[in-house]
């Protein structure tokens, strides 16, 4: 008798295999990054339908196999069906969605951080009611994925002299994992000066919970959220192992 699991999953692409047959890469909660094959997906009469979709949270129940497990039952979870009366909403959960099959490993230890982060920003995206909540929503999701992954941007302290800057003259640098005072900055070649409001918004976002509303949720305006997402865009970028296909895609949507 084959071995079944159970475990809950949220699908983050699919690809063909033969006329009737896909394998779908799901982040998982407890196991990290797995792929199934869904038998029969693309007939008709599939019982699996459109669970399989993309951006689907479902609790499925799956054979063991050697390189590929076959995805048995899937019990949708939430289907986050306002992503998809939306293109802003849809694009930049796409971009997310790649960010977590970027960084994603299997057998993942973070997977449950990880898979709750994706669910509540897959969540509260569905829920946005205006293009700057999305964005926010982006925002926060940028900066906690890249926390929980192991590639925090520090923007407390100066990663050089690691002191908290003593001047405004603040400076951004991907490179180096920061931020920069003037002083450790002059040596750098590839910076960007950070004014200190944006530094002390986006560090509010870094350390409050996902989906605590703060001051900015009404101060932010969609330039300023616009400018903050290409910055986290190029440092996710920088420090990802693979390269994005979703780039283009979100430059549409600035």
């Amino acid at each position: 008798m084959k071995e079944q699991f159970i475990t809950n999953t949220i699908n983050l692409k699919s690809y063909n295999i033969s006329e009737s047959d896909k394998i779908i890469v799901m982040y998982s909660k407890e196991k990290g990054l797995i792929k199934g094959v869904a038998k029969g997906i693309k007939k008709t009469k599939s019982k699996l339908g459109g669970r399989m979709e993309l951006l689907v949270a479902n609790k499925m129940l799956l054979n063991k196999g050697r390189n590929l497990d076959t995805i048995c039952q899937a019990e949708a979870l939430n289907t986050f069906l306002n992503l998809r009366s939306d293109m802003n909403k849809l694009f930049y959960s796409m971009y997310c969605c790649e960010i977590v099959s970027n960084f994603g490993t299997e057998n993942d230890p973070n997977s449950e951080e990880i898979y709750n982060l994706f669910y509540s920003f897959l969540e509260r995206m569905s829920e946005a009611k205006t293009k700057k909540q999305a964005m926010l929503c982006v925002l926060r999701f940028q900066l906690k994925i890249m926390d929980i992954t192991g590639y925090s941007i520090e923007l407390n302290n100066c990663v050089k002299c690691l002191k908290k800057p003593c001047t405004s003259e603040i400076y951004f640098a991907v490179e180096h994992g920061g931020i920069l005072c003037k002083t450790c900055a002059q040596d750098i070649n590839k910076k960007i000066k950070i004014p200190q409001k944006i530094l002390e918004f986006l560090y509010t976002l870094l350390i409050e919970d996902f989906n605590l509303n703060t001051r900015y949720d009404e101060l932010a305006t969609e330039k300023i959220c616009d400018i903050c997402i290409n910055l986290l865009k190029n440092y996710i970028e920088y420090y990802s192992p693979k390269r994005f296909k979703t780039l283009q895609m979100l430059e549409s949507i600035r």
